[in-house]
């Protein structure tokens, strides 16, 4: 029996009001969201164009030179579809500007992880311009691994598909009308060339699925996990490990507690 499990049929208009009663309650006109081509961005973006009509969703499409040719034709095809406001926006030369400003050797993660922190930033640009929201594409699965970057793809209004994990995003999708060739494609963040999620991830969305729904859902002992699945005790501590080491992504910046070192002012 599959731990993750199929979708209501009331999940889609479920988090449909959820997008509206964020938008109603910040008082704000609609939203703005990155359309990368891959299916959690396009997913989203048709959810908040049923929740709010076409006219109150802006995508933003930020390519760079690592992101592949069928994201972008997707994307495209994604925001024609639904008949949405869309820009694109080349990143590179925001890139080379930014690479300089920093003396000491950049490391190739620094660097990929620029990409997620322009595009938050040229998208919230958009969002206040325009007094709009901006709708995050995550997914439970990457959101639990930490598989985002913080203040990057992390910084949002709101996480729409952040309840669902990645084989439920698929399955919505589908229900949705998203184009099957999205939905199939292998998943990548685009910040290197032929980077995938999967490969960097070292596990199938399908089995990671499985495995974060039994560790952290139904809270089961390592070994009883690998058992389940079958798989080495070490590889469920290596995404065990993972979990934990990301849990300080998905909370707001610590303030120390010093209330009770402070003199009284009278």
């Amino acid at each position: 029996m599959k731990c993750v499990p199929r979708l209501c049929s009331e999940a889609a208009s479920l988090i449909e009001d959820f997008i509206r009663q964020k938008v109603a309650e910040s008082g704000t006109g609609g939203v703005v969201l990155g359309l990368s081509g891959g299916v959690d961005s396009s997913t989203v973006a048709y959810l908040a164009v049923n929740a709010l009509g076409p006219d109150r969703v802006l995508g933003l499409i930020m390519p760079s030179d690592t992101t592949p040719r069928d994201d972008l034709r997707h994307a495209r095809t994604v925001a024609d579809e639904l008949g949405i406001e869309s820009e694109t926006i080349d990143i590179d030369p925001i890139l080379e500007s930014i690479g300089g400003l920093c003396s000491h050797n950049a490391s190739e993660m620094a660097l990929a992880n620029l990409k997620p922190r322009l595009r938050m930033v040229i998208l919230y640009y958009h969002a206040n311009s325009m007094n709009r929201l901006v709708a995050g594409t995550g997914n439970r699965t990457e959101l639990l691994l930490g598989y985002f970057t913080k203040y990057g793809d992390g910084g949002v209004d709101m996480l729409p598909i952040g309840g669902l994990y990645k084989g439920q995003v698929r399955e919505l999708a589908g229900r949705l009308g998203v184009p099957p060739e999205i939905i199939k494609k292998p998943p990548t963040a685009g910040l290197w060339h032929g980077q995938t999620d999967e490969d960097e991830l070292g596990m199938r969305y399908d089995l990671l699925d499985e495995l974060l729904c039994l560790l952290v859902d139904r809270k089961l002992p390592v070994d009883e996990v690998a058992s389940t699945l079958s798989l080495p005790v070490s590889e469920v501590e290596r995404i065990a490990r993972m979990v934990e080491g990301s849990e300080h992504k998905l909370k707001p910046p610590e303030v120390p507690d010093i209330r009770e070192v402070m003199e009284c002012s009278h």
